[in-house]
């Protein structure tokens, strides 16, 4: 939701001024002068504005009708021309169908379906790699009051100003750590050709780029300061709630309104948002999101970022109200570590196996259980259909979802040590190292669903 430099007039300053204006004249006295005060000189009639019914007069001649049907006629053949000019520039006719009532994700840009399609135009001279690590603090029991919130956090979020061909884009970052990085929105660099962040003392510093992607809407950049600069605690929002308190702060409607702080609840954990780009899940707020806070911080109540907000719900049907959306930091941690190690998000990591929760014969969960692997995985010929998992990495495994979170903590190309057994309690467990491989080099692999048959040594 970046703030475009031609969206700067708002819907009322383009309706043109009224041209009349009916301003009643003071009523006159009920009985009449007073004796012996001189009569008050007649006031002039109100004035009014014009009278639209129609007057009594003579009829529209019928020629006066086909001129006007001809005008009409000629209006909508040059409407249609008008539609048929912007599909000839790579436009889609859907482009000019109106969105279902509650079927629309629109960020403020005209250009939001084609935001992807801008991103290879990006020509930000680009930041050394380095291999960071975002941390995720665990939830705090404390319980901050708006003021502090705003306080510990505001002077972490900076503007974004990217400076495209078209003229400049204003978007929201927040600062990840004290040596320059900030994350942002994919969508609110999109095409620039210089980025400079705008911090809350005023400061401005050019920022270069260390990578993007566009499937999650995220981006990192670094700016170099010669202070260390104040950045934001990251929280884990797996542990979110749904009907805990929510805070975001960032950039509505550009610099103007900068460090602005709006408050509502956690609506929605886990929700599935379709996009002009696929589906994505995301955090969903009632907290106030307008164009301009793309890239900012959704704040729990400990004051601990656990969303960066890209999103909001719109209609050009009916209006809808407190619907935004963040994309969430246990997303946010792996796209991020890997974009500043590679330069760019090669998807989640991937074991290329296929695995359910298991429950022992008190139908508690105890791992989980692996029901396929894929040929083409480093996980083939390590292991098999029947293979309970029931750790990774030193870490319990008890269900899938302990699994996963695990693995999608690591890189591809990383190494994942797994624990497994067979399904029977007195089986001896083994140790197993997989190799994460990314999805795109899974693709095409047919799956290996044979029951568990180790060759014999």
């Amino acid at each position: 939701m970046r703030r475009d430099y031609f969206d700067d007039r708002s819907p009322d300053e383009t309706k043109a001024p009224g041209r009349w204006d009916w301003r009643p004249s003071p009523a006159p006295a009920p009985y009449g002068p007073l004796p012996g005060q001189a009569a008050a000189p007649e006031s002039p009639p109100p004035f009014r504005t014009p009278d639209f019914r129609r007057a009594r007069g003579p009829r529209l001649k019928k020629g006066a009708l086909r001129a006007f049907a001809l005008s009409l006629t000629l209006i909508l053949l040059l409407s249609g021309a008008g539609v048929c000019y912007r599909l000839s520039q790579g436009d889609t006719a859907e482009d000019f169908l109106p969105q279902q009532p509650w079927g629309g994700v629109l960020p403020e840009s005209p250009m939001w379906s084609d935001w992807t399609q801008s991103l290879p135009a990006t020509t930000v001279p680009r930041a050394p790699l380095e291999r960071r690590s975002l941390s995720l603090t665990a939830p705090s029991a404390e319980s901050l009051t708006p003021q502090e919130i705003y306080q510990r956090v505001s002077p972490a979020v900076v503007g974004v100003r990217a400076f495209v061909t078209q003229g400049m884009a204003l978007g929201t970052g927040v600062v990840m750590s004290a040596d320059g990085y900030l994350i942002t929105n994919a969508h609110v660099i999109a095409g620039a050709q210089r980025l400079e962040a705008v911090f809350a003392d005023g400061r401005r510093l050019d920022a270069l780029l260390v990578g993007y992607d566009g499937g999650t809407d995220l981006a990192v950049l670094k700016v170099d300061s010669p202070l260390p600069l104040p950045c934001a605690v990251f929280g884990d929002s797996s542990h979110l709630t749904v009907g805990e308190s929510a805070y975001a702060i960032g950039n509505p409607l550009g610099e103007e309104l900068r460090g602005t702080m709006t408050d509502g609840i956690i609506s929605a954990i886990d929700r599935p948002v379709s996009t002009g780009q696929g589906s994505m899940t995301l955090i969903q707020t009632t907290a106030a999101l307008n164009p301009g806070n793309s890239g900012g911080a959704l704040v729990n109540a400990a004051g601990q970022v656990v969303g960066i907000t890209n999103m909001k719900m719109a209609s050009p049907l009916q209006p809808i109200e407190a619907l935004g959306f963040a994309i969430p930091t246990t997303l946010v941690k792996p796209v991020v570590e890997q974009i500043m190690a590679t330069g760019a998000y090669a998807g989640l990591p991937m074991l290329g196996v296929t695995v359910q929760d298991h429950y022992n014969g008190d139908g508690f969960p105890n791992g989980a259980l692996v029901s396929g692997v894929l040929q083409d995985a480093d996980a083939c010929g390590k292991l098999w259909p029947g293979d309970l998992i029931v750790a990774a990495a030193g870490e319990s495994v008890t269900c899938s979802d302990d699994l996963l979170r695990v693995k999608n903590a690591l890189l591809v190309g990383d190494s994942l040590t797994l624990q497994v057994r067979l399904d029977t309690p007195a089986a001896p467990v083994e140790e197993v190292t997989i190799t994460l491989m990314a999805a795109a080099d899974l693709a095409g692999s047919p799956s290996s669903t044979e029951e568990r048959g180790r060759p014999q040594e």
